[in-house]
């Protein structure tokens, strides 16, 4: 055995350069950062190419957008977080003649049929990228995975200030290996997979639809 060691060894130094390799430092990555404007638009248009429904508007205007986008659907019912700064405003904005808003506020094992019968869910957002279209969640105990993944149509509700050019710079300027959680979501677009005759099908594994919410100035 050792022999052989020993004959290997000395067959790769035989073909390995005997100089110092020289090693050269990378291109740096070009500090030309995009406008917030320009963070909207190339996040809202990266995302709509994957099929996902991108609706700008405003802080205080943002629930009567979502009451307009919902009375457009025949819902039966929006999964919420009570516990959230989302799901308060909702609590006090709400109509009667809206889809009843559901709480989530059991485990899953004590909710799940309820929870993959409900047609809607509503979740805040940690941010998006604009250079590859996709929006960050942070599951907690108040909004789990379940309530992005369950229901046949998730909508995000994601403030534009919090829109970063790239996974890198979000990384940078929040500080992430400070606070990291245990799970991160980037979600681009409705729930797709190419596993069907290589085909890429959307609404497979998860949601049938992704409607952002921009809250923009």
């Amino acid at each position: 055995m050792n022999n052989a060691r020993t004959n290997i060894l000395t067959r790769l130094r035989a073909v390995m350069p005997q100089d110092d390799l020289a090693i050269t430092e990378s291109a740096a990555l070009p500090d030309a950062e995009l406008s917030p404007a320009e963070r909207v638009a190339r996040l809202k248009q990266r995302m709509e190419a994957m099929h996902a429904e991108v609706i700008i508007t405003d802080a205080d205007n943002w629930v009567d957008t979502l009451k307009e986008t919902v009375q457009k659907r025949a819902l039966n019912g929006l999964l919420y977080a009570p516990t959230t700064t989302l799901g308060a405003a909702l609590e006090v904005a709400w109509d009667s003649e809206l889809p009843p808003l559901v709480g989530y506020a059991q485990d899953v094992e004590q909710s799940k049929d309820r929870l993959f019968a409900i047609d809607a869910g509503i979740t805040s957002t940690h941010g998006a990228l604009a250079d590859v279209g996709a929006l960050i969640l942070w599951p907690d105990s108040d909004e789990p995975r379940l309530m992005s993944l369950a229901p046949a149509v998730h909508i995000a509700v994601l403030d534009a200030a919090k829109i970063h050019d790239s996974l890198a710079q979000a990384i940078a300027r929040e500080h992430w290996r400070e606070k990291m959680p245990t799970n991160i979501l980037l979600i681009s677009g409705p729930s797709k997979t190419a596993d069907i005759e290589l085909v890429l099908t959307f609404g497979v594994h998860g949601p049938k639809e992704l409607i952002v919410l921009i809250l923009d100035g």
